[in-house]
C-alpha cells in the first residue's frame, strides 16, 4: 500500500529509501538537541544563581531562606522542563523522516527522538553535577561534624573511646588545685563529650566531680561551682540539639529535593516527547515562523 507524503514534501525514491540497513534513529539530530538543552540549562541556571545571590544577606536582613529556596526550586524546574522541550523540538525539526511510515508512526518516532534527547541530556547533566553534589555533601558533612565537635567541646575522643571510663577509674576524691589544669580540662571535655554522644545528660557522679574540680581551681563556692557546671551542661546539650535539628532539616530537604527532581524529570520527559512531535509536525508542514523570525 502506497503512503502519500505530506503536502509540499518531496519523496526521494531509490535504493537508499528502501534498504533495510537505514536506521530510523537520527543521531546527529539527537546530539543537536542534547547540546541545545544542556546549553540552555547552563545559561539560565547560572543567570538564576546570579540573581539569587543578590537576595542573600549574611547579616540576617535579606529575604527569607524559605522563600529563596522556593524561588530557586521553581526556577530550576522551569529551566529544566523548558530546556528539554527546546532540545526535543529541535531534534524533531531536524530529524530526517522516512516516508515508509504513516503519519501516526512518524509522530511516534519524532517523540521517541525527543525521549532520547531527554535521556542523553539527563545523563550528561548527572555526570556534570556529580562533582557539585559530592562537594555539597562533603561540605554538609563538615558542617555537621563541626557542630558535633562544638557540642561535645572535647578533645579527639575518637582516638581512645575508653578514655572517659579510664578517667573514672583513676579519679581522685580530692581534686588538685592550682598549677597546670590542662589535664583537668581535658578530662572535663571527655565528660561532656560522653554526654553529647548519649542523650545529653551528665551523670550525677560526673556533675559532683566537675563541681569539686571547678571549685578547687576557680575559688568558687561549691554551690556556685555546681551552678556553673549545670549552666555549661545545658549549653552543651542545646548545641547538641541544634546539631541534631540541623541534620534532620538537611535530611528532609534532601528527601524533598530528590522527589522534586524525579517529578520534574518525568514531566520533562513528557514535554520533550510532545515538543519533538510538534517539531516534526512543523517540519512536515514547512512552518517557518515568518511572524516571529522576520527578515529585515
Amino acid at each position: 500500500m502506497a503512503i502519500d507524503a505530506p503536502t509540499g514534501v518531496t519523496v526521494v525514491s531509490g535504493a537508499a529509501s528502501t534498504t533495510d540497513d537505514v536506521s530510523y534513529v537520527d543521531w546527529p539530530a539527537i546530539f543537536a538537541g542534547i547540546l541545545l538543552a544542556s546549553a540552555i540549562s547552563v545559561v539560565f541556571i547560572s543567570f538564576g544563581s546570579a540573581i539569587g545571590l543578590n537576595f542573600l544577606d549574611f547579616d540576617g536582613e535579606g529575604a527569607s531562606p524559605i522563600w529563596i529556596a522556593i524561588a530557586a526550586a521553581s526556577w530550576f524546574l522551569w529551566v529544566q522542563i523548558s530546556s528539554f522541550m527546546a532540545g526535543g523540538y529541535l531534534t524533531g525539526r531536524l530529524r530526517r523522516r522516512h516516508f515508509d511510515a504513516t503519519e501516526h508512526e512518524s509522530d511516534v518516532r519524532d517523540g521517541a527522538h525527543g525521549l532520547l534527547v531527554w535521556a542523553g541530556a539527563a545523563v550528561l547533566g548527572t555526570i556534570i553535577a556529580i562533582g557539585g553534589i559530592g562537594a555539597a555533601v562533603s561540605t554538609a558533612g563538615n558542617v555537621v561534624a563541626t557542630a558535633t565537635n562544638a557540642a561535645s567541646n572535647a578533645a579527639d575522643v575518637s582516638v581512645d573511646p575508653n578514655a572517659y571510663f579510664i578517667d573514672t577509674l583513676f579519679r581522685s576524691n580530692q581534686p588538685a588545685a592550682g598549677g597546670d589544669i590542662s589535664a583537668v580540662r581535658d578530662e572535663a571535655g571527655r565528660i561532656f563529650a560522653q554526654a553529647a554522644l548519649g542523650d545529653g545528660t551528665i551523670a550525677a557522679d560526673d556533675k559532683t566531680y566537675l563541681a569539686n574540680v571547678v571549685a578547687a581551681n576557680t575559688g568558687l563556692t561549691p554551690e556556685e561551682a555546681s551552678a556553673r557546671v549545670d549552666q555549661v551542661a545545658a549549653a552543651v546539650n542545646d548545641a547538641r540539639l541544634k546539631a541534631i535539628e540541623t541534620a534532620r532539616i538537611a535530611r528532609n530537604t534532601g528527601i524533598i529535593g530528590a522527589f522534586l527532581i524525579a517529578a520534574s524529570l518525568l514531566i520533562s520527559a513528557i514535554g520533550a516527547y510532545w515538543a519533538a512531535q510538534k517539531g516534526g509536525n512543523h517540519r512536515d508542514d514547512e512552518t517557518v515562523f515568518a511572524d516571529v523570525f522576520r527578515r529585515f
